[in-house]
């Protein structure tokens, strides 16, 4: 059996990055500006952000209000709207985007690829060919969609039904 790879150079922008020492979560939850942001939707206990630096359009990560570190630190409540906010996330991207499929991915522990911890879930919406031949030759990632006219389109799916 051949071992493929699924490469994502572009994201060593995020990782070489300067780093403020601060929860990006947490700065992000306390700011004022929803659109500057990517914060798309905020819930009682957890919140809906758009990724600056995306696998794809429309990744999104669901946040517990809580800076907490393991889900397990979730009382029920937080848990439960977490989970439902995942699957409103997924409902907005399948209006929006019509994908085939999703990645559901949860970042524990500073070392998980986040490089803080406080735990958060993305929401990665995929398609069939979404990964090509680009990313391999170019080192470059084709995302077709400019940022923040995806914030837009989605903000207005999760505020409606």
């Amino acid at each position: 059996m051949t071992q493929r790879n699924l490469w994502a150079p572009w994201r060593v922008e995020f990782i070489r990055g300067p780093r403020s020492g601060e929860c990006i979560f947490c700065t992000k939850l306390n700011g004022k500006d929803d659109e500057e942001n990517l914060v798309l939707i905020r819930w009682d206990k957890s919140f809906a952000m758009l990724n600056l630096f995306p696998y794809n359009n429309g990744h999104t990560m669901v946040v517990p209000n809580r800076h907490v570190r393991y889900p397990s630190e979730l009382d029920a409540e937080e848990a439960e709207e977490l989970w439902l906010g995942v699957c409103r996330v997924m409902d907005a991207l399948k209006r929006v985007y019509s994908p085939e499929g999703f990645n559901l991915g949860a970042n524990v522990g500073a070392v998980s690829g986040a490089g803080f911890e406080h735990f958060h879930v993305h929401v990665v919406p995929r398609w069939p060919g979404d990964t090509n031949f680009m990313p391999v030759i170019a080192d470059v990632k084709v995302i077709s969609e400019h940022v923040r006219s995806t914030y837009k389109l989605l903000k207005q799916a999760l505020a409606g039904p």
